[in-house]
């Protein structure tokens, strides 16, 4: 079974998040909800708190196929300012792991140079920060081990991307069917 984190920080978008994990399990994808403020819930840029399953601090990295980063603001600030975290998708994507983000997260991808010469999409304020991509405007992109999402309305999509990756395109394609997702 395929095993994804998906990390929270304060001022996370929910959506984004949540639309993750949602349809990853659905699939039948192991996921984890991460806090990386180390409190056991967090709360989004929306007011919505969600109890978290572990702490960064607890966390073992090798058992994950792919890191999700949500967006939202601040929670993207919040994330990229986590040393511990940084190492870990620095590690995961220099060993050609799955690492996945949305909305505003995509430029922490920019600045890491994950993206040079990669096809990719984030939230449109953002795009000057996806440094050396060809620039999508797409819902979400899969270029190489890196996913990307435009935004909270491209969510699903985003989720889908995930799903079609870590397991096969027509098990996307079941899910988006089983919720009658019609794009």
């Amino acid at each position: 079974m395929a095993k994804i984190g998906v990390f929270f920080s304060a001022g996370y978008e929910e959506i984004e998040a949540l639309t993750v994990v949602d349809l990853c399990r659905r699939a039948g994808i192991e996921v984890t909800m991460v806090s990386v403020d180390e409190t056991a819930a967090v709360t989004g840029s929306h007011q919505i708190t969600v109890q978290m399953d572990q702490l960064l601090s607890e966390t073992d990295f090798d058992a994950f196929d792919l890191l999700v980063l949500p967006g939202g603001m601040p929670g993207t600030l919040h994330l990229e300012a986590c040393d511990g975290l940084m190492e870990q998708l620095d590690r995961f994507y220099s060993a050609g792991k799955w690492v996945a983000a949305i909305c505003a997260a995509p430029q922490i991808f920019g600045h890491r140079g994950y993206l040079k010469g990669r096809k990719a999409t984030s939230f449109p304020s953002m795009e000057k920060e996806l440094d050396g991509a060809f620039v999508t405007h797409g819902a979400a992109e899969v270029d190489g081990n890196v996913i990307t999402g435009r935004g909270m309305g491209c969510a699903i999509d985003f989720a889908l991307k995930i799903i079609g990756c870590l397991i096969s395109e027509e098990e996307a394609a079941a899910q988006a069917e089983r919720i009658v997702y019609e794009r």
